[in-house]
């Protein structure tokens, strides 16, 4: 770990080390993806949308072996279901959440359009980071999902269209929120903060 940077994002940029190594497509989401866009907040954990196959596991696994506990058993379960598993690193209990690629086509058009960040100035560090407009849409998602009662998803979504709206990509936003069937969520967030 580097002693420059915050814990938890070196222990992220480690764990993003081991999957650019292996050659594993990936791209960072929710809170982390989120402060990057202008939503800074505390969190204990942080999400990996990752391209994982079977074939990638056992490597992984082993490469995390030294600091994290990581299931593999878990891990081939969630590729094979294409859901989730962790890894918990063993000297913060800092929690690193996977995310297998789902097999859908807004699954692929956003880990495409991820985009490489710089996340640390000294020494330089980059890392690839969900789009503004992908996290606002899966965030929608997860409140959906949730019976719409998560204050945090919410203000994370309101936050991002605050800090960067006029920048955003609105024709992506409102074709895949119709598609995703999240065009009266997106609508309500916009007018919450007065925004088009």
């Amino acid at each position: 770990m580097s002693p420059n940077i915050p814990t938890s994002l070196s222990v992220v940029l480690d764990v993003i080390g081991v999957l650019e190594d292996l050659g594993v497509r990936y791209h960072l989401g929710s809170s982390f993806a989120s402060a990057v866009h202008g939503v800074p907040r505390q969190t204990m954990d942080a999400d990996l949308v990752v391209d994982l196959s079977a074939g990638h596991v056992d490597r992984l696994v082993g490469r995390l072996a030294n600091d994290f506990y990581a299931d593999r058993d878990a891990a081939m379960d969630a590729v094979a279901r294409r859901s989730s598993f962790n890894a918990i690193h063993l000297a913060t209990g800092f929690k690193v959440d996977f995310f297998v690629k789902g097999s859908g086509k807004f699954d692929d058009v956003e880990l495409e359009r991820s985009r490489l960040t710089q996340v640390v100035e000294n020494p330089p560090r980059s890392a690839w980071i969900k789009s503004p407009e992908d996290t606002i849409l899966r965030k929608l998602q997860w409140f959906r999902k949730g019976g719409e009662v998560s204050d945090r998803q919410w203000r994370d979504v309101l936050g991002i269209l605050m800090a960067i709206g006029e920048r955003l990509d609105d024709d992506y936003l409102d074709m895949w929120a119709r598609t995703l069937g999240l065009s009266d969520l997106l609508e309500r967030a916009r007018g919450q903060i007065g925004s088009r």
